[in-house]
């Protein structure tokens, strides 16, 4: 059970089913959604069943890095319920590569390198489970079965999956195009002032780090269902996926050459995504191009272990940080070499992630006044990596916190006073890494979690622990993200190749009722109920009188989906200028219909008012007076009330907060258990206390997960993948976790009109480094490696015995 403390209202405020007019905002309001899912209602792409139905299934390679000799698919052809086989040497020249959506130039003014990534395998396989035939059968057994008859001749060549290997001298090489395997080497911030100020520091820490590398393990794995139409020469592609717009612009500019109003693509219910479910994918770009050649649709879903071996990976950096202190403690600066991994192919937003929203955000919390990082991308043989909840944000706080917590028990110096004496208190605030912090209360966050932590008592509970034999520590850390990407301008200058921007439809039915298309798209994150939140509370209106609509190309406008908590943010912000526009179209059906100057109209719970008096009309007469204009002003007035907007931020939006971590350690075994952990954010405005809880929740338990359990695997020889299934790669339970204890504190965005920040990645970004300073806390080890597992917790405990 989860003890939540959450200071707008208490934990035992039981969540509300319906919602009077002109108050939603801020109400802990049951998700209108999971009804259907938790009754079985939910559709997700694999329920999808077209008419005369096909199934796919892939060829993949077994081997990391291989070239392909020969290719015989005559058996698999001649199979039962076989319909197609292709390979790469089916796909005309015309067909593209996967595209980057981002190019990162480097430090020495040259693009990134950019080798082309096949839909299908040509020439040579680079990691194991890269796709090099698709069979497509009646069924999805006799696809399965028809490809194993598919008969590959491979020559394998030396792999090489770890950065630091593919950095040696002699290294195999990934790509011709890269023959060092390096894709670019970044920089940000001012070395010569980062040099000066280490040159006078009275104490430096430095830390060699590894961010382990993640597999995301979505509950939905990877599916889509392609179909072509004969009839207008158009394509419809089922997809779990989290931008579908997105996804068609860039199968069908950059892959296919399709004309993109030909391509409807529909991400209906998905279960989750954790950024994975982002970027566009070999697999639903081949089953739309064979479509059309098979004339049926083609329906793929990934077993379990494609999905480990094929959906993009998360973190894996290999870093060394440095921090320049005072005497008294006080930061002076930071230097971070960071090399990352690329995997063998760039994903859509690969190369951003360890820039962008990695080094951006190594300012922290802290006004550190001179900070430099170098980045070096690298090839490797292994699946590519890019986004993974949190995405660049929490391995730049995992750098940060690990960096302020060795200081401070190197210079004797508490955490909390370390932290106090460094926090940013003056805003806006200007890093020396190239963002503006608009707002924040660091020391609230800090309090609330000490509070909710009761820090003051651990000495007593360490005490008393050491009596059983146990040890005990207490970690913190103090995260900040930048959450909605923005603005499409700067981030155009940086190498970014899509806009970043959100749109919202708000349509006005004659009866009042109102349905919201939002190009935001939901897979977990409770948009139903959020957004129609914000627009029940803007028109007084019932939330059960709102609709949202989403993951339809066909239906929603353009826009961006959901990634880097930018919903609420920028869609509801879209979505809220809609309902302004309805508003003040409003405020003139009103006026005419009171025969007023709209001047004088005020509109308010759901009423539009003559100032001053009680004269008003409903937004019910109003929405039907749009749609039935008797006596009506068509040389002013257009009828129908429907509207949208398009949402550009002016800047990131930054949630921050204070995540405490107490474990207990068996110093006999090295098991380590988190005791409790103690969360106080600040998210801005929050618009529904429970989804918040519950995103955050989440997000703890995929930090934790990182922090103790999770770790993906290859043999660094061969290059094959050690943790392809559940026996091998650790997910945490629910019996790994305590009671969380969560609080916020608001200080509002001052750049949208909601006020709002982001809630989605935070547990994931401040957990990993409250877990880690935790353990070595109880142990007094400067490090211990992600994923603290027993055995390595023992080892530092008999380390660090051994040194006392």
């Amino acid at each position: 059970m989860t003890d939540t403390t959450v200071r707008e209202k208490p934990a035992s405020a039981a969540p509300q089913r319906a919602t009077k007019p002109g108050g939603p905002i801020g109400a802990r309001i049951e998700r209108k959604e999971d009804a259907r899912f938790l009754t079985g209602a939910g559709q997700y792409t694999d329920d999808v069943a077209l008419p005369h139905q096909t199934y796919a299934s892939f060829v993949r390679s077994p081997h990391a890095h291989a070239r392909i000799r020969a290719l015989r698919v005559d058996a698999a052809k001649g199979a039962p319920g076989v319909i197609a086989v292709y390979t790469g040497a089916d796909i005309p020249q015309s067909v593209g590569g996967l595209p980057c959506g981002w190019l990162i130039t480097g430090s020495d003014g040259k693009p990134m390198k950019e080798p082309k990534h096949p839909i299908l395998a040509q020439g040579k396989v680079r990691h194991v489970g890269d796709p090099v035939a698709i069979v497509i059968a009646e069924s999805a057994a006799q696809a399965k079965e028809a490809a194993q008859l598919v008969d590959v001749d491979y020559e394998a060549l030396p792999a090489v999956v770890d950065v630091r290997d593919a950095m040696r001298k002699g290294a195999p090489a990934v790509h011709d195009e890269a023959p060092d395997n390096v894709c670019y080497v970044w920089a940000l911030g001012d070395k010569a002032a980062a040099d000066a100020a280490f040159a006078k520091a009275a104490h430096v820490t430095t830390l060699q780090l590894v961010n382990n590398r993640l597999i995301p393990n979505a509950i939905e794995p990877r599916a889509c269902n392609a179909t072509y139409s004969r009839a207008d020469d158009s394509y419809t592609l089922y997809v779990a996926n989290q931008n579908p717009h997105v996804e068609r612009l860039l199968m069908t500019a950059f892959v296919l050459g399709l004309p993109e109003h030909k391509v409807r693509v529909i991400a209906p219910d998905v279960g989750g995504g954790f950024g994975s479910k982002i970027y566009l994918y070999a697999e639903e770009t081949v089953c739309v191009w064979a479509s059309k050649l098979v004339g049926r649709p083609i329906k793929w879903t990934a077993e379990r272990g494609e999905s480990f071996q094929s959906d993009a990976h998360g973190r894996d950096h290999v870093t060394r940080a440095e921090l320049a202190l005072d005497k008294d403690g006080r930061f002076l600066g930071m230097r971070v070499q960071t090399t990352a991994a690329m995997g063998a192919y760039l994903s859509t937003f690969a190369s951003c992630i360890p820039t962008i929203l990695y080094a951006t955000l190594l300012a922290g919390q802290y006004r550190t006044p001179a900070i430099h990082c170098e980045v070096t991308a690298v090839f490797t043989n292994t699946a590519p990596v890019d986004a993974y909840r949190g995405a660049g944000r929490p391995e730049a706080t995992y750098v940060v916190e690990r960096l302020v917590a060795t200081a401070a028990r190197e210079m004797g110096i508490a955490q909390d006073q370390i932290r106090r004496r460094n926090f940013i208190r003056e805003f806006p605030y200007a890093t020396p890494v190239a963002l503006t912090y608009d707002t924040g209360d660091y020391e609230a966050c800090l309090d609330g979690a000490m509070k909710l932590a009761d820090v003051a008592g651990f000495a007593k509970r360490k005490e008393e622990a050491a009596k059983r034999g146990k040890l005990r520590g207490l970690g913190y850390s103090s995260y900040i993200e930048a959450c909605g990407l923005a603005p499409s301008n700067v981030a155009g200058s940086l190498g970014a190749r899509a806009g970043l921007f959100e749109a919202g439809e708000v349509r006005v039915h004659p009866t009042g009722k109102v349905t919201v298309f939002t190009g935001s798209h939901s897979h977990g994150q409770g948009h139903e109920t959020t957004f129609a939140q914000v627009v029940a509370g803007r028109l007084g209106i019932a939330v059960e009188d709102i609709d949202v609509v989403h993951g339809d190309t066909g239906r929603i406008p353009f826009g961006m989906g959901t990634y880097g908590s930018r919903s609420i943010a920028v869609g509801g912000t879209a979505i809220m200028k809609a309902v302004d526009k309805i508003v003040a179209k409003g405020r003139k059906i009103a006026a005419h219909l009171m025969e007023v100057s709209d001047a004088d109209v005020e509109f308010a719970d759901g009423k539009f008012t003559v100032k001053g008096t009680d004269k008003n009309v409903p937004f019910a007469q109003v929405a039907l007076t749009a749609y039935v204009p008797h006596n009506y002003p068509l040389d002013k007035l257009e009828p129908g009330l429907d509207e949208t907007a398009f949402y550009d931020p002016t800047n990131f939006t930054y949630p921050a907060g204070t995540h405490i971590c107490e474990v207990e350690i068996d110093p006999q075994t090295g098991e380590t258990k988190i005791v409790a952990f103690s969360a106080c954010d600040d998210f801005g405005n929050i618009i529904n206390p429970m989804i918040v809880e519950g995103q955050v929740h989440g997000g703890l338990a995929q930090g934790i997960g990182q922090a103790l359990l999770e770790a993906c695997v290859y043999d660094r020889d061969s290059g094959q993948l050690l943790t392809g299934s559940y026996m091998d790669y650790a997910m945490p339970r629910a019996a790994d976790f305590p009671s969380f204890r969560v609080d916020t504190r608001v200080t509002p965005c001052t750049h949208n009109p909601l006020g709002v920040k982001g809630c989605g990645e935070a547990g994931a970004i401040g957990a990993p480094a409250a877990v880690i300073n935790a353990i070595c806390d109880a142990t007094g080890a400067k490090d211990v490696a992600m994923p603290a597992t027993s055995e390595r917790v023992w080892r530092v405990v008999r380390e660090n015995q051994g040194r006392a």
